[in-house]
């Protein structure tokens, strides 16, 4: 199964009234005498990964920390580490391997406290930062804000406990700036309080380029690494450090000359995919006014090496990057480095993804007309094909279109079993599914389940129904094979 909410130990447990977990955290560092201590401010979809990957160090032996907030959404992550069972699933096989490991070697230890950070040589921040949106009812950004309170003091509470000469390593997507701006501001200043040196302390930026799915530990682990540090003390202890977890035989470490330079590296990154994306976006909206087949015409235009990364069209953009970081750059420009102007084409491009669900639906009823009597069966709710994360998923918008027609919703998906967002069951029985005969089927996560022979054969066998898909993950063949008995359209296909 590919990476996922552990759903099996997501139940909300009891919060401990007292939140001093000192002597817990003491008796774990007394096993570990000697070793290097790592904490991770954060357990998100990067956090506990990057813990476990800490823990199975190539060139070192620490002691490794996951530090998050005692609250009804994160604690029970700290309880299942804890009791043993990883907050996250994945059909990486070294999830579980090295998750293993470390509860073997006992060196891998989740807590509330933020008392942990005093214990630390080396401090990773993996923390949410996001961005807020406004947009209309047809998916047009019309303004955007990023609120730095809760990294702010996140930052801050690093600062009120960490030692004087501890190396402190923002993993977060942050905006261009914030290091120099917002980090080394806070550290110091708690620093100061505590009568503490100022010159000891190190500060960087790596951003990481954390891939979901069956590679997962490997993108973390052996993928090319740029990196930065506010002066070059700090630059020398990340390498240092960055060896110990990346394997250098098969990547590359590229450092640049300030962490200004690596957290717009990262920006910019996702914001050229997330402008690629979007560039296609018209180009399929004039696909299907021209009648012509656009994923046939990226398939010529691919062969040319240089051009071999255009997109194809599809239901959106999803996930945690790209839907907001071209708009952490250009919140940036403007609050960090005094531009009158935006990064007009990279928030346009974002804009232009938020409504593409819209033109999904749009489509959907010209061709197929008034569905407000269907019931409408979405085959994947999460936001990429054999991912289980629903976060920011553009099928969430292109659900609450259809239902607000009046139509029935059921919802599939072979990596989700609670929709977090949508606060509703999602279920996994897809043969029964398609045998209760829907009026519709939107086919809207490349899931590799929806083209198996063996669902094709049950399509086949079903009665005669409606076939939506939004990502184009039909080929030709079973196409052609579907409309002998549905009708079947494709987004971007003006000719189906």
């Amino acid at each position: 199964m590919a990476i996922s909410v552990n759903t099996l130990t997501q139940e909300i447990h009891e919060i401990p009234n007292n939140l001093d977990d000192s002597a817990v955290i003491e008796d774990f560092l007394s096993r570990h005498s000697g070793k290097k201590v790592v904490a991770v401010q954060g357990l998100g979809f990067v956090g506990a990964v990057m813990s476990i990957v800490c823990a199975n160090a190539i060139g070192e032996e620490y002691a490794v920390i996951g530090v998050d907030l005692a609250n009804e959404n994160t604690y029970w992550k700290i309880k299942s580490i804890n009791d043993g069972a990883f907050p996250l699933i994945a059909d990486d096989p070294k999830i579980s391997e090295f998750f293993d490991n470390a509860l073997a070697k006992g060196n891998f230890l989740a807590t509330y406290d933020p008392v942990a950070y005093q214990y630390a040589d080396i401090i990773i921040v993996d923390i949410n930062l996001d961005v807020q949106k406004e947009s209309d009812d047809k998916g047009d950004l019309k303004s955007f804000d990023v609120n730095l309170d809760s990294f702010k003091k996140a930052i801050q509470s690093i600062g009120e406990n960490c030692q004087d000469d501890v190396l402190v390593l923002v993993e977060t997507t942050v905006p261009p700036g914030a290091c120099e701006q917002i980090v080394k501001p806070i550290i110091e200043s708690e620093l100061a309080k505590r009568d503490l040196a100022l010159d000891k302390y190190r500060l960087g930026h790596s951003y990481e380029r954390v891939m979901p799915g069956p590679d997962y530990i490997n993108s973390i682990r052996e993928f090319p690494r740029v990196y930065a540090g506010v002066n070059q003390i700090s630059a020398d202890a990340i390498e240092n450090f960055l060896k110990t977890i990346i394997d250098i035989s098969k990547c590359k470490l590229t450092r640049l000359e300030h962490t200004n330079a690596t957290e717009m590296a990262k920006v910019l990154e996702n914001s050229y995919r997330a402008m690629n994306i979007a560039f296609v976006v018209e180009w399929s909206r004039f696909a299907e006014e021209a009648g012509v087949d656009l994923y046939a015409i990226v398939n010529a235009i691919r062969a040319r090496p240089t051009h071999a990364n255009l997109m194809y069209p599809g239901i959106g953009v999803g996930g945690y990057c790209l839907t907001k970081d071209p708009l952490l750059a250009s919140w940036a420009r403007k609050s960090f480095f005094g531009a009158e102007f935006d990064l007009e084409i990279s928030v346009s491009g974002v804009s232009k993804n938020d409504q593409m669900p819209v033109f999904a639906f749009n489509r959907l009823v010209e061709v197929f007309g008034d569905i407000s009597n269907n019931r409408v069966v979405f085959l994947g709710v999460s936001y990429r094909g054999d991912v289980g994360d629903t976060r920011f998923t553009p099928v969430d918008t292109l659900v609450r279109m259809v239902r607000g027609t009046g139509a029935e919703i059921v919802l599939h998906d072979p990596f989700v079993s609670y929709w977090e967002e949508q606060k509703c069951a999602v279920r996994s029985d897809l043969a029964e599914i398609i045998e209760s005969n829907p009026e519709l089927i939107i086919i809207s996560a490349g899931h590799s389940e929806y083209k198996s022979p063996e669902i094709m054969q049950k399509l086949l066998e079903s009665e005669p129904t409606k076939i939506y898909d939004t990502i184009g993950l039909l080929n030709y063949e079973q196409i052609a094979m579907l409309q002998e008995k549905h009708i079947v359209s494709v987004l971007g296909r003006g000719d189906i």
